[in-house]
């Protein structure tokens, strides 16, 4: 039998802070991930009251912070971004540690193949700087799977040297961007997961991932198009008993997380999320 914790994305609620921290609690989640980029929970409108305030929410409701989204859409492709970019993802990575978490989760843009490309050497650039900061306080900043096959960011990590950058594990970006294998990433990566994400879809048409991240403009002749489709949990196509098995057999034991970025009522969706998740962790 398997067992992992299983956390939800606060901000998939939908509700308020504090609805929030109670939906979680009454599906039985033992931590949730918080959004820190923008709004109230921005590090610079975060006071001291208001982390005190949060993390006695969470502290009454018997949760902890699985992780920190450090997500600023922009990616780390860009040579006169990254500068205000790595700034505040390294203010996010401070404020995750007062809320008590080590894991911040990003999305970094797309990797191209060759890593010759300008803008693989300014993200290499950037994510080193930044795993430079994380190794320094323990933290982990986690790249988000998806935009690449694991094979690629494999190398990509193995050459930055580290451990302070990572990954948070996305099973239905693999399926639904790229068309990889869950379970098959999760041995690609093994030394680098410290966070998933419990999440599901189907690719309906493969196309450049840099089209779906917005990298690189879509061409007219593809606007509009459907490239993927979020699914409930067990409906879509990743194989939830193999990646589990997969997570159990490297020995990883952080938290599978919710995401529901779809659907009309996120609050039953994450409900059923939860009851799926531990379905399968006692059948397997």
């Amino acid at each position: 039998m398997f067992s992992f914790p299983i956390g939800a994305m606060l901000d998939s609620f939908r509700l308020s802070d504090r609805d929030a921290i109670a939906a979680a609690k009454r599906i039985g989640a033992a931590g949730v991930q918080m959004y820190c980029t923008s709004g109230e929970h921005a590090p610079e409108n975060m006071t001291r009251d208001k982390r005190r305030e949060l993390l006695s929410m969470m502290g009454d409701a018997g949760l902890v912070f699985s992780a920190i989204c450090g997500d600023l859409g922009r990616g780390f492709g860009h040579a006169e971004l990254n500068p205000s970019l790595i700034d505040q993802s390294k203010r996010i990575m401070e404020l995750a540690k007062e809320l008590g978490t080590d894991i911040v989760t990003t999305h970094i843009g797309v990797l191209p193949s060759d890593p010759a490309h300008p803008r693989y050497g300014v993200t290499w650039e950037a994510c080193r700087e930044l795993a430079e900061f994380a190794d320094g306080m323990g933290s982990h900043f986690a790249l988000e799977t998806g935009p690449e096959p694991s094979a690629a960011l494999k190398r990509f990590l193995d050459s930055l040297g580290s451990r302070g950058v990572a990954v948070n594990l996305d099973p239905a970006n693999l399926v639904m961007v790229v068309g990889n294998d869950p379970a098959d990433a999760v041995y690609n990566l093994k030394d680098y997961i410290v966070h998933t994400h419990a999440k599901d879809g189907v690719m309906v048409q493969r196309t450049n991932p840099e089209y779906i991240y917005g990298v690189t403009p879509t061409p007219k002749d593809v606007r509009g198009a459907v490239f993927y489709r979020e699914t409930p949990l067990g409906e879509g196509n990743v194989n939830f008993p193999a990646y589990l098995a997969a997570l159990e057999e490297i020995g990883y034991r952080g938290f599978l997380t919710i995401e529901r970025e779809a659907g009309d009522d996120p609050v039953k969706d994450i409900g059923l999320a939860a009851e799926y998740l531990r379905k399968v962790m006692r059948e397997n």
